[in-house]
């Protein structure tokens, strides 16, 4: 793993690519949030928020958090596992590439991830800007298989160039 913390910049960024930057720290997942997240997104189906149905009538013995919940989770685990490069004065999701749901998670009495993230590509757009890919892999305590694989797509915008970034130019 690489000691990203204390020597990834805007302008080194590309001599990690292809290296580990970070696994995050364990984020604790538990029904309520499962719950929350499915009335947020209005897809609150027993398999997610019927404790007991999914107990008795589910393939999995309970309740299963949301795959895009755990995507949902991505900004987090990057900004815990403190992998936003120096010299950056902010970022702009641009989507992903490559998203996959490996595995069912139960919540049970509750579910602990934790994020590896690596640095898969990075593309210089011009003006102050750069296209990042970051790999992520959503690992579950105590569960061998990986729950989540996907390539994470943002824009960084050197700090330097803050005051003259807008949006435009960025690809649609």
């Amino acid at each position: 793993m690489t000691d990203a913390k204390f020597s990834y910049t805007f302008d080194n960024a590309h001599t990690y690519v292809g290296q580990e930057l970070a696994v995050s720290d364990w984020v604790e997942i538990d029904q309520d949030q499962v719950d929350r997240f499915g009335e947020l997104t209005r897809w609150a189906t027993w398999l997610h928020s019927d404790v007991k149905r999914a107990e008795s009538e589910g393939a999995y013995g309970g309740t299963l958090v949301h795959g895009f919940f755990m995507i949902s989770l991505f900004s987090h685990f990057m900004e815990i596992a403190g992998v936003r490069p120096k010299g950056a004065a902010y970022t702009l999701n641009y989507g992903m590439d490559k998203v996959r749901i490996l595995a069912p998670v139960v919540v049970g009495q509750g579910v602990r991830l934790r994020d590896r993230i690596s640095l898969l590509d990075v593309s210089d757009k011009g003006e102050g800007r750069r296209l990042f890919k970051t790999g992520h892999l959503i690992e579950v305590d105590g569960q061998e298989k990986p729950a989540v694989f996907a390539e994470y797509l943002n824009y960084v915008f050197a700090a330097k160039a803050k005051e003259n970034c807008s949006d435009e130019g960025i690809e649609r």
